[in-house]
């Protein structure tokens, strides 16, 4: 098991001191650019104080803007997340809700995850360190430019990127400790000059986690495997570095030409203990045994993206082009050892050896085309392409010890091959009455075209399945400005929910022989009919944004447990018959003060689930809400407080319920006086309250499992910057009297 040494924070010491002498002995050097970078940030401030008018936090850095079709959350403005990853901010957003293993919904579904609106292989959102973010956008109405495929709506990562005259750059520093150490860098560097821009950033992330699990599972249909009683314990190491490169050229004021790279090491070495025992209807003992795991897992992702710009004259006709292709390659070797035991807790028997390995590749390539048309003053069209290319191969295999050699066992074993391209065709009149300050009504009125086509393959059961096929998807919007602060505005649109690869791989993983899982590849896509209506009001102290939604999906994709008759109990992703979901979300801000501002969302729904088609013990009806309360304090100069709690209620599930989750997370800042740097505190979960865990209640059996991870954790931070505007877009705090 590896760990954080002395050699790691050593050598982070040295870069640090390495780091700041560099930077003292250029200040000579680039006082001169800094000069010119502080005059040219005086020619563009106001535009950028009009720009951010429309928000629903007031204060220099907001952490909400307002949008047409949704709202974005400034990344910096969350500070209990210094060393955490995408999935540790994206807990703390608006509308969005994450449980304790990192699933997240929008509404009580999972949305399309974008990074820098593009399609991307790095799908686990704790590749992306929390540093490297800029912003998040949250898009709940999405309209015909953008994928279908996005029941909810649309999560956009928009990673850190700089375009600064001269060189500059910053680096952060952090370390702490939950149930083990953990510790975090980051460094920026960009250079600009003339036609060119070259910016460069690294981050990593190490830590070690652990995890404990206790399930418990009734059969009703055994005498003798009546009860099963399971214990899990995890100990784990996790590593993540991140390399990301872009090179800018400009030729002249209308042509504008991006490339950018990305480069991503996971790693996560995890050593699990899962005791098992088994007793029959008389709470006698009958079985037990002990498996223990060394699971090794690596990835590596690399992703480029060539983008091509062209403004005209007429500031509001456009057109965007560009290609991106993004490879992952990951493998998870697993070695397995399992004892069996008496009832007086004596080993029988021999030891049973077993081995798996998981490899992984995958490509997504884009290619889009965007053009805006000005038909009027008023009015806008923009039409565009979009082609998504996909090519995935797993290939599973386990093996077990026969006479000292490892057999490799076919039933347990299989390669699956995928292959997805999805071409679309979009168009979308915009257009509004009255001035363009202050109009009247806004309209949007879309259609999107897109063509499916994918096919998949099993070696191991010999099976191919296709699916093909071409559906219109339009949208419509209309917004009613009440006054030059308010607005009611009204959208529709239809949607699709594709199911992803590992809901359509057939291989069944045993790694836990009790509690297999699988997919399904005849899995149909679900269609959704969504309406929303909303209102928001922007006051000087205080903004609201209120909306109400519905839904209506067809062939709905949810999990469903099936007991086999072996005793063990299979999950599996099913298409129920219909789903209806309506519900409201409000995102209210408040500043009454200089010193204080607070941010509170609220989300509840209901959803009417017809699982008729899969068995009669399914339930019809699942009711969920969840909060978040934001609350910012300066209690001087240079210093604030950010506090964060969460709640998520009870969750329905087909066959049961999901337990609550609520936890609280706190967070400090300081800006060293006359200097660059920044130190900060974080205490995540500061109560060590947050689990997960459901209960599932069926006629054949009922089932009962809780997972506790180590959230409780404490980080320390310190970020430099030089010559620099990267302090307001790395550790970006509101520090002027304003906030």
């Amino acid at each position: 098991m590896k760990k954080i040494t002395l050699k790691h924070l050593f050598a982070s010491v040295l870069f640090l001191l390495g780091f700041v002498s560099f930077a003292q002995n250029t200040e000579g050097i680039t006082r001169v650019l800094v000069d010119s970078i502080h005059t040219k940030a005086a020619k563009v401030l106001p535009q950028t104080t009009t720009e951010l008018d429309a928000v629903l936090v007031t204060g220099q850095k907001k952490a909400l803007k307002k949008t047409a079709e949704g709202f974005i959350y400034n990344a910096s403005s969350d500070l209990t997340q210094s060393g955490g990853t995408a999935n540790d901010l994206l807990k703390n957003i608006p509308s969005l809700s994450m449980d304790a293993d990192g699933v997240l919904t929008l509404r009580g579904k999972m949305p399309l995850i974008l990074i820098d609106g593009k399609n991307s292989s790095l799908t686990n959102l704790d590749q992306i360190a929390a540093s490297s973010i800029e912003s998040i956008e949250v898009i709940t109405n999405p309209t015909a430019k953008y994928d279908a495929n996005a029941e909810s709506g649309i999560i956009n990562i928009k990673l850190k990127k700089n375009k600064q005259n001269g060189t500059n750059g910053s680096l952060v520093l952090g370390t702490g400790i939950g149930a083990k150490g953990r510790a975090n860098s980051s460094i920026q560097l960009n250079h600009e000059q003339g036609k060119w821009n070259f910016g460069l950033g690294y981050d990593n992330r190490f830590a070690g986690r652990t995890k404990r699990i206790g399930a418990n599972r009734t059969n009703y249909n055994l005498l003798d495997e009546h009860e099963l009683i399971q214990s899990r314990a995890d100990s784990r190491f996790e590593q993540l570095q991140n390399l990301k490169g872009n090179i800018d050229y400009t030729p002249n004021e209308k042509n504008s030409f991006d490339l950018e790279l990305i480069g991503n090491t996971e790693g996560q070495d995890n050593n699990e203990t899962l005791k098992s025992l088994l007793l029959n209807n008389t709470a006698a003992f009958f079985s037990a045994n002990q498996r223990h795991s060394l699971e090794l897992e690596r990835s590596k992702v690399a992703e480029l993206a060539l983008n091509y710009d062209r403004k005209f004259t007429n500031t509001r006709k456009s057109l965007t082009a560009g290609i991106t292709t993004s490879v992952n390659n990951a493998h998870e070797n697993t070695h397995i050892d399992t004892y069996n035991y008496d009832v007086t807790q004596t080993q029988i028997g021999d030891v049973a050896w077993q081995r798996t390995h998981n490899y992984e590749n995958e490509n997504i390539s884009n290619a889009f085309l965007n053009y805006a048309l000005p038909l009027s003053p008023k009015s806008i069209l923009e039409s565009g392409y979009k082609g998504t290319f996909r090519f995935f191969t797993g290939d599973f295999q386990s093996a077990d010890l026969v006479a000292n050699t490892y057999v490799i066992n076919p039933a347990a074993s299989n390669v699956f091959r995928f292959h997805e391209q999805i071409e679309a065709l979009y168009s979308q009149l915009s257009a509004h009455s009255g001035s363009d300050e202050k109009p009247s009504w806004d309209y949007n009125l879309g259609l999107r075209l897109e063509q499916v086509a994918n096919t998949g393959e099993t070696n191991t059961a010999n099976s191919t399945f296709t699916n093909a096929y071409t559906k219109f998807f339009p949208s419509a919007a209309i917004t009613y400005h009440l006054q030059t602060n308010s607005s009611l505005k009204l959208s529709f649109s239809k949607r699709i929910n594709r199911p992803d690869l590992g809901q359509l791989n057939p291989f069944v993983d045993i790694t836990d022989a009790l509690n297999p899982h699988t997919g399904n590849p005849y899995l149909k896509p679900e269609l959704i009919t969504a309406y929303e209506m909303g209102y928001s009001l922007e006051k000087s102290k205080y903004s609201v944004s209120t909306a109400g939604f519905y839904r209506a999906a067809q062939n709905t994709i949810k999990p469903y447990s099936q007991l086999l008759p072996n005793g063990a109990v299979l999950l599996a992703p099913e298409n129920f018959g219909t789903t209806k979901t309506y519900g409201i979300e409000s995102i209210l801000s408040w500043k009454p003060a200089n010193l204080y501002n607070c941010n509170l969302s609220f989300t509840a729904f209901q959803q009417i689930i017809d699982g008729s088609n899969i068995g009669n013990d399914v339930a019809s009806k699942a009711f969920n809400w969840y909060g978040k309360w934001v609350q910012n304090v300066v209690p001087w100069e240079g210093g604030k407080i950010q506090v964060i709690g969460n709640y998520n209620s009870k969750l329905a599930t087909p066959q049961g319920n999901r337990i609550a989750l609520y936890s609280a997370d706190l967070g400090y800042q300081q800006k060293l006086k006359n200097s660059n740097s920044r130190l900060g505190v974080v205490v995540t979960d500061v109560f060590n309250t947050l689990e997960s865990g459901y209960q599932n209640y069926t006629a054949e059996f009922t089932n009962t499992r809780r997972s506790k991870s180590d959230t409780r954790a404490v980080m320390l931070s310190f970020a430099y910057t030089f010559k620099s505007a990267f302090k307001e877009k790395l550790l970006e705090n509101q520090f002027t009297p304003e906030y």
